[in-house]
This record gives C-alpha cells, sequence and structure tokens, in this order.
C-alpha cells in the first residue's frame, strides 16, 4: 500500500517552476516550495493518523487516533488536543493567517471539548475530524496565495 493509498488523497507531483525551481502541486499550478509541502505532507500523515487511520469493515466510515484515545478520560483528549496545537503551529509556519490560526484553533478547541464528553465524545471524534479539516483549510489558504501572485 502506497502512503498516497493511505492517506486516501491522490499522489501529488513534483514539477518545474517558471523559474527553475523545484514547485509541488500540478502541472498547471504549483503550491508551494518544496519545503512547505514536505511540512505539509508531515502534517497530512499526522492528521490521517489522529482522524482517519481505519476503517470499521462494511462501512466508509474512517477514525483514528484521536476516537480510540479519547476514551481514556482526560488524559486522552488533553493529548490528542495537544497534538492537534502542534499540526496548527506548523501550519502557521508553512505560512498560515492569523485568521485562518485562529479558525483552525477554535476547529481544536471544539473537537477537544466535546471530545472530552465519555463515550459519546468518542463517537463525536469518528464524525468530526478536526485535524482533516484544518489541513484542508491549510491548502486551501496556500492555494489561494498562489492563486493571488
Amino acid at each position: 500500500m502506497t502512503e498516497a493509498d493511505w492517506r486516501g488523497a491522490k499522489p501529488r507531483r513534483l514539477d518545474r517552476a517558471s523559474n527553475g525551481s523545484r514547485k509541488v502541486g500540478t502541472s498547471e499550478t504549483p503550491i508551494v516550495d518544496r519545503q512547505t509541502a514536505r511540512a505539509i505532507a508531515e502534517l497530512d500523515l499526522l492528521a490521517v493518523l489522529l482522524d482517519s487511520r481505519w476503517r470499521i469493515p462494511g462501512t466508509p466510515i474512517r477514525f483514528g487516533l484521536d476516537a480510540l484515545v479519547g476514551l481514556v478520560p482526560v488524559l486522552g483528549d488533553t493529548a490528542t488536543g495537544l497534538i492537534s496545537a502542534y499540526i496548527v503551529l506548523r501550519a502557521r509556519k508553512c505560512g498560515a493567517g492569523k485568521l485562518l490560526v485562529a479558525r483552525m484553533l477554535a476547529n481544536v478547541l471544539f473537537d477537544t471539548v466535546l471530545g472530552s464528553v465519555p463515550v459519546l465524545g468518542s463517537i463525536f471524534d469518528v464524525y468530526y475530524k478536526s485535524n482533516n479539516r484544518n489541513i484542508r483549510l491549510l491548502r486551501g489558504h496556500l492555494s489561494r496565495q498562489v492563486a493571488e501572485r
């Protein structure tokens, strides 16, 4: 199984930009430089591990460590909340603006608070995937930034 299959996404290609530097994205629209792309790929893998690593057989429902570790009262949701906050901090270093970071932190806070409810919180974590949402928000933000250049 390849990394792209594991993430459930199509792999991105490396292409040369018109100025000769390496860019990541499709051949039509380079998204970001190579270092940022590597950081986003690492964050994406971490988000998938937390939110959607495994699938319940016979259903399209996916879950990750957030739902499993959240079964441990207080410590589980605190730990996954801290890891989610790390994803947001790394997103800031990748170029996320203040407003986007605030939105991402709101997603993390919402997930952590509601996820801390015993048992029901873990069910909530299966359906509300804040880390995957945050990575989508980051990719969209960076794509809009490139389009504006």
